[in-house]
């Protein structure tokens, strides 16, 4: 394990200084796969790079409270703490290391079958400090009230999260966090903002409230599931969502659990999961197209602006039009994970703590990588308004 999943230091090095305005760090979801994004989180850390905004969607929304809800010096612990917490072995039968840590490192077909005993042990007894199976859930009957219709009792992550999260400090606003969720009765996508309300732990657990394996969550009367239900990726959110105030320039830190990319399957398990992959994958290039057509227009509004008589200068809608135009940039760093070979469908409930461990290295890896890519951390020219780099395919043409 790197460097980084210890507790940091009690006296913080100097936050690095970057020429964007705000760094901001979106989350996926993906269940047991959101270790990559802590391994993410630490490299930065160690990197000295202070992240403005976490917007996320299930795992990542719980990454995200994680994160904002503790000084900067404990969140590398505390992801460290949640992650171990729910590895633990939900069950172990003497000599037979199963369900614990299989000694299987050489071949990938025996990868392949511990990681789908692991996943059948999640599937059957749940997770350690993450959820338990109900003994009835409700198939043929009506269960008295909505926040008990699932396969899963989602008690043990409530009390986790509340061990590991100070609500307060992310209501005093030292980052800014939103998490996506869907609304049951009306079916539209809903983010919680604490620039908007005060986040509460009904906040946290709609967002990751993936049915029907979790319940819905109440919030203020209404019930929610988890945002994924409608898109798994809040990257369009954070090029739209209007800011309290301007922003010009921003690094984005898109952490993606599933890749749109992948082969035609042969059998039925690959067709499952290369149909999950597609789902759970972003789609921010039709919104970046849109970013990029709008900074098209901000620019030239600003070169039809500078023509106006100066007599009009004071004049509020003047000023307004003034502000809209100003180019904003965007660096887009893309970090997406790669499963391996003997990873199937069954990865997202594969919490062993050796899937756990190779997970956070590879998000921890690849960011060190993107980091250390020249350009990453410059500003992108004015003309082309965003920038993408994928820490796996390189530069966007």
């Amino acid at each position: 394990m790197n460097e980084a999943s210890s507790p940091e230091p009690a006296t913080l090095p100097q936050e690095r200084v970057l020429p964007f305005e705000k760094v901001v760090l979106v989350l996926q979801g993906g269940g047991a796969l959101g270790a990559y994004q802590a391994g993410v989180f630490a490299a930065l850390a160690e990197a000295n790079i202070h992240v403005d905004w976490v917007c996320g969607i299930s795992i990542g929304a719980i990454n995200g409270a994680l994160i904002a809800g503790n000084p900067r010096e404990k969140r590398v612990e505390r992801l460290r703490q949640f992650w171990e917490a729910v590895t633990q072995p939900p069950v172990s039968f003497p000599g037979l290391p199963w369900f614990s840590d299989p000694p299987w490192e050489y071949s990938d077909s025996a990868r392949a079958w511990a990681n789908r005993i692991s996943a059948a042990a999640t599937l059957l007894y749940g997770a350690p400090n993450f959820f338990s199976p109900r003994p009835v859930p409700p198939f043929n009957i009506s269960a008295e009230k909505p926040d008990a219709v699932s396969f899963y009792d989602t008690a043990p992550l409530q009390s986790m999260i509340m061990s590991l999260v100070d609500f307060d400090l992310i209501n005093t606003f030292p980052m800014r966090l939103s998490v996506g969720a869907t609304n049951v009765r009306t079916g539209a996508s809903v983010y919680f903002d604490n620039i908007e309300r005060k986040i509460a732990l009904s906040h946290v657990m709609a967002s990751a409230s993936l049915p029907p394996a979790f319940p819905p969550t109440e919030v203020d009367g209404d019930y929610y599931w988890d945002g994924g239900v409608i898109s798994n990726s809040a990257m369009q959110v954070v090029l739209e969502r209007p800011t309290p105030y301007p922003v010009h320039s921003a690094i984005v830190f898109e952490v993606d659990l599933w890749d749109a990319n992948g082969e035609v399957p042969r059998d039925i398990t690959g067709a499952n999961l290369r149909a999950m992959e597609i789902h759970g994958a972003s789609r921010v290039g039709s919104s970046l197209q849109e970013y990029r057509k709008t900074q098209r227009f901000r620019r030239a509004l600003g070169r039809l602006l500078s023509k106006v008589p100066e007599a009009t200068y004071n004049d509020p809608e003047f000023q307004l039009l003034v502000e809209e135009s100003a180019t904003r940039l965007a660096m887009l760093v893309r970090l997406k994970y790669q499963a391996r070979k003997y990873e199937g469908a069954s990865k997202v409930f594969d919490f062993s703590r050796r899937a756990m461990e190779e997970h956070w290295q590879a998000g921890y890896e690849d960011t060190s990588t993107a980091l250390h890519e020249p350009a990453v951390l410059e500003l992108p020219d004015p003309m082309e308004a965003a920038r993408v780099f994928d820490v796996h395919y390189g530069w966007e043409k």
